[in-house]
C-alpha cells in the first residue's frame, strides 16, 4: 500500500504541475479568444485527435498493452519485452499513419461527423476544418507518447509520463501569446501549437526509454504478444474510452446549440477535469500496472486488497472534491476564465455546465479504478457491455435534457452515464467474487462523512457572493481562491484525522497483503 500511495502521489504531483499549467493555458485562451466562434473552432479541431488518443492510445490499447507487457515482464524478462515492444510500434506506427493521413486529408469530413451544427454557419465550418488538418498530426506523436509511457509505467518509472502534458500547456500558452499577432487569422496558432507541442513531447521520452534498453525499432517479426494485444484491444475500445466518447458525443450536441456552448463546454469540463487528473488518472495509472503483476502471480488476496484500497482513497479524496467543484463553480470560472473576451455570460454558462459535471465527478474516478480490474484480469467483455449501456443512457439522457436544459443538460446526461458505468462495473466484480469490501467501511464512511459537513459548513459561509467575486481584482479573486481552498482542505485533513484516519490506517488490517 505504500507504494500505491508514494505512486499515486508522485504522478499526481507532476499532473497537479501540468493542470496549473493547463489552467494558465486556458486562462491565456480566454483572455484572447473568450467564447467565441474561432475558439468553438479550435476546441473541435483538438477534441477530435484528442479523443482519437485517449479512445486507442491511452484508453483501449494501454489496456490491453500493459497486462501483455506485465506478463512478459515477469515471465520473458528484458529481451521478451524488447521483442514485444519492436513489434508492437510497427503495428501501432502503421495504423497511426493511415488515420493521421485521413485525418488530415479528409478533416472536412471529420467535421461533417463530430461538429455537423457547424454546417450552417460556413465560416466556423472551414476553419474548424483548417484547423484540424493540422492539428490531427497530435494523434500520431501523442500516440506514440502513450506506448512509450505505458512501457515506463510498467517498471514503475511513473514520473516521466505524467510531466510530459507540461509541454503542450507551455507550447500553446507560447502560442497564444507570442504567434497568434503574426498570423492573419490569430487563433490558428493554437493548432499550430497543438502539431509543435506532440513533437516535443515525444522527444522528451526517447532518453528515457533508451535507458532503459527499450527504444522501440520497427520489427516484422511474429510475436504472439501482438496478437493478444490485438485480441484484448477491441473490446476494450468502448469498455475504456466511455466517458471520452460520451463527452464528444456533447461536443456534437453542442455544435447545433447556440455560439460559446462548445466553449461552456470545454471550459466546464477542464476544471473538473483537473481534479480527476491529479488524483483518479493518477490513481488508476499506477493500480493497473500492480492489478496486473498481481493476476499475473494469481495473487488474488493481493488484487482485492488494492481494489479495497484504492476504493477507500476515493472516498476520502473524491468527495471533498465533488463538493469543493459543486460549491466553488462560478467563482473558479470567475478566477480563471473572466477576463478579457471572457463575459459574464460565458461565467454563468460555464458555471451551470461546471456544477452540472461536478456531480459526476466520483463516477468518472470510480470508473477509471474499477474498470483496470477487468483489463488486468483480461476480461474484456464484462466492462464492454456495461459501456454500451452507459453509452446507450448518455445518449439517451442527452436527447432528452438539451431541449430544456441546452448545453447544462448535455453535462448532465454525461454525469448520470458515468454514474451508471462506475455502478455496474461494481456490482459485476462482486458478482464474479473478484471482490468484496474488506472490514472498516462502515466507520469510514461515517468519519468521511462528518469531515465533508464541516467541509461544507466552512466553504458555504465564507465564500463571496458571486457579484463580490465579480468585482474583485485579479489578484484578489486568486487570493480569495486560493486561500479558501487551502484552509478547506487543512480543515478537511484536521478533521479526519481527529477522527482517527491515518494514512497508515486507512487499510490497516490487510495492508501486508500488497506489498
Amino acid at each position: 500500500m505504500k507504494t500505491i500511495l508514494k505512486a499515486t502521489a508522485t504522478v499526481g504531483s507532476m499532473t497537479m504541475i501540468s493542470r496549473v499549467l493547463g489552467f494558465i493555458r486556458d486562462m491565456v485562451i480566454a483572455r484572447y479568444f473568450g467564447a467565441s466562434a474561432g475558439a468553438d473552432a479550435f476546441f473541435v479541431a483538438f477534441k477530435i485527435p484528442n479523443f482519437f488518443r485517449r479512445l486507442f492510445a491511452e484508453g483501449a490499447f494501454s489496456q490491453a498493452f500493459v497486462p501483455v507487457l506485465a506478463d512478459y515482464k515477469e515471465k520473458g524478462g528484458r529481451a521478451a519485452v524488447k521483442q514485444l515492444v519492436d513489434a508492437i510500434l510497427t503495428r501501432l506506427g502503421g495504423i497511426l499513419l493511415l488515420l493521421t493521413a485521413f485525418g488530415v486529408f479528409g478533416s472536412t469530413l471529420w467535421m461533417w461527423v463530430f461538429a455537423p451544427g457547424f454546417v450552417d454557419d460556413p465560416e466556423k465550418f472551414q476553419l474548424a476544418a483548417d484547423m484540424l488538418s493540422i492539428t490531427f498530426p497530435y494523434l500520431l506523436l501523442i500516440s506514440l507518447v502513450a506506448f512509450s509511457s505505458a512501457i515506463l509505467n510498467t517498471y514503475n518509472q511513473f514520473a516521466v509520463p505524467a510531466f510530459t502534458p507540461v509541454f503542450l500547456n507551455l507550447v500553446l500558452i507560447s502560442f497564444a501569446i507570442w504567434v497568434s499577432p503574426l498570423l492573419d487569422v490569430p487563433v490558428m496558432a493554437l493548432a499550430w501549437g497543438v502539431l509543435v507541442a506532440g513533437v516535443v513531447q515525444l522527444l522528451f521520452h526517447l532518453p528515457f526509454l533508451k535507458r532503459l534498453g527499450l527504444l522501440p525499432r520497427p520489427s516484422l517479426q511474429p510475436n504472439e504478444g501482438v496478437s493478444e494485444v490485438k485480441r484484448l484491444m477491441l473490446p476494450a475500445l468502448f469498455g475504456v474510452s466511455v466517458a471520452q466518447i460520451n463527452l464528444l458525443v456533447d461536443t456534437v450536441l453542442a455544435s447545433f446549440l447556440v455560439t460559446g456552448s462548445v466553449s461552456w463546454l470545454y471550459y466546464s469540463d477542464r476544471l473538473m477535469e483537473f481534479p480527476l487528473g491529479v488524483f483518479g488518472v493518477a490513481l488508476a495509472t499506477v493500480v493497473l500496472p500492480g492489478l496486473s503483476k498481481k493476476a499475473s502471480l494469481k495473487d488474488w488476496k493481493g488484487f482485492e486488497a488494492d481494489i479495497d484500497f484504492a476504493l477507500r482513497l476515493v472516498l476520502i479524496i473524491g468527495v471533498p472534491a465533488t463538493l469543493g467543484l459543486l460549491l466553488l463553480a462560478e467563482p473558479l470560472i470567475i478566477s480563471l476564465f473572466y477576463y478579457g473576451a471572457f463575459t459574464e455570460q460565458d461565467v454563468s454558462m460555464s458555471g451551470m455546465s461546471l456544477m452540472a459535471y461536478s456531480f459526476g465527478l466520483l463516477g468518472f474516478i470510480l470508473v477509471k479504478i474499477l474498470a483496470p480490474a477487468f483489463y488486468a484480469r483480461k476480461d474484456m467483455k464484462t466492462p464492454v457491455k456495461i459501456a454500451v449501456a452507459a453509452l446507450l443512457t448518455n445518449v439517451v439522457m442527452n436527447l432528452a435534457l438539451i431541449g430544456p436544459f441546452a448545453h447544462v443538460g448535455l453535462a448532465m446526461a454525461t454525469t448520470l452515464s458515468a454514474f451508471m458505468n462506475a455502478g455496474l462495473l461494481y456490482w459485476s466484480l462482486v458478482k464474479q467474487q473478484v471482490f468484496k469490501p474488506l472490514a472498516g467501511w462502515g466507520k469510514l464512511w461515517l468519519q468521511v462523512s462528518a469531515a465533508n459537513i464541516v467541509l461544507i459548513s466552512f466553504v458555504f459561509f465564507l465564500r463571496p457572493e458571486t457579484s463580490e467575486w465579480l468585482a474583485f481584482s485579479a489578484g484578489m479573486r486568486l487570493t480569495w481562491l486560493l486561500g479558501l481552498v487551502m484552509a478547506a482542505i487543512v480543515i478537511y485533513g484536521l478533521v479526519l484525522w481527529l477522527l482517527g484516519i491515518r494514512s497508515k490506517k486507512v487499510l490497516p488490517s490487510h495492508s501486508s497483503v500488497s506489498k
